[in-house]
Order: C-alpha cells, then sequence, then structure tokens
C-alpha cells in the first residue's frame, strides 16, 4: 500500500511538472548591456534581443539585437541585420521629461522616420526607435550611460527601458 501511494505521488509530480505552459516573453522592461569582451571560441559582447527580452551574446543564435561599444568619444548602439536600425525619437533635458515623452510615445509613422545605420552619439535621456531586420520594432529611454578607459578600447555601459512590439505594427505596446 505504502509503495503504490508513493508511486502515485511519484507520477502525479511528474505529469504536473511536464505540464508548464509556455509564457510568452515580456514585451517591456529594464535593462543594461555593456561592450564587455569575453573569450569563448572567438570573442563576443552581450547585447539585447528585443523578441526574446534576454541578454544575448553576438555569438548566439539570434544573435542580438541592439550592442553598445565607445569609438571613443561617444557611446554608439549597432544593429547586424544589414538595416539602418536606428531612429532618434527625442532627446531631453531630464529624466522625468524623457519618461513623459517615452509613456505617451504610442505610436510612430514609418514615412516620418529617417533610419541611421548606428545609434550614436547615446546619452541619457534620449528616446530611441529601434527596427528590427524582420520589421518588428522597439522604442527604448536611455536611462543612463557610463564609458571609461579600457585596457584594449573604452569601455561602454548603458541601461535603458524598452518596450517591444511584436505585431510588426509601429503601435506601442503592440498587440
Amino acid at each position: 500500500m505504502r509503495n503504490r501511494l508513493l508511486y502515485i505521488l511519484l507520477f502525479s509530480f511528474l505529469f504536473h511538472s511536464s505540464c508548464k505552459k509556455d509564457e510568452p516573453a515580456p514585451v517591456t522592461g529594464t535593462v543594461t548591456i555593456d561592450n564587455t569582451t569575453t573569450l569563448g571560441q572567438t570573442y563576443y559582447v552581450y547585447g539585447f534581443l528585443f523578441a526574446e527580452a534576454r541578454k544575448a551574446s553576438t555569438a548566439d543564435n539570434p544573435p542580438p539585437d541592439i550592442t553598445i561599444d565607445s569609438d571613443g568619444t561617444n557611446l554608439v548602439l549597432q544593429a547586424n541585420n544589414l538595416k539602418d536600425s536606428f531612429n532618434k525619437a527625442g532627446e531631453y533635458a531630464d529624466g522625468g521629461s524623457a519618461k513623459t515623452a517615452y509613456d505617451n510615445l504610442k505610436s510612430a509613422e514609418a514615412s516620418q522616420l529617417i533610419w541611421e545605420g548606428l545609434g550614436s552619439p547615446v546619452k541619457a535621456n534620449q528616446i530611441w526607435i529601434y527596427r528590427s531586420g524582420t520589421n518588428h520594432y522597439a522604442k527604448f529611454r536611455i536611462i543612463s550611460t557610463r564609458t571609461e578607459p579600457g585596457q584594449v578600447k573604452p569601455f561602454a555601459e548603458c541601461t535603458f527601458e524598452w518596450e517591444y512590439q511584436p505585431d510588426g505594427t509601429l503601435t506601442f505596446p503592440g498587440k
């Protein structure tokens, strides 16, 4: 009897643990990325992948949507999708103004956006719109940046609040 009860409990536990629902990735959040180079089989850095709401290395498949770097003077956003992917939607004098503008940015008109290959210079209190290689969009607000000299190249770090729309429109949030 005791063994039977044990088997029933074990089966019940295994059954319930295997019935996990795959939750969709979040579409908003805050993240910090930097240009610290790591050596694996090759050198790589971590950027951010909006569709999966996670940091991803440049060695991953899929790779990150955006990475941050420094040209020695300015911080630079980069994308590796063979498209001009960055539109600076605004630059504000302080964090409160930038946050209000970011929260009020509910949609954009594609024909009015001017896309650039790099996002530069990156500074706190800016709002950017990113276009992926598959024409999905994200908006993000630069909260803070940090740069300092490095041994090989200048260190770059960027913290941003982001919102991704998975439906292929320029409406935030996506449906």
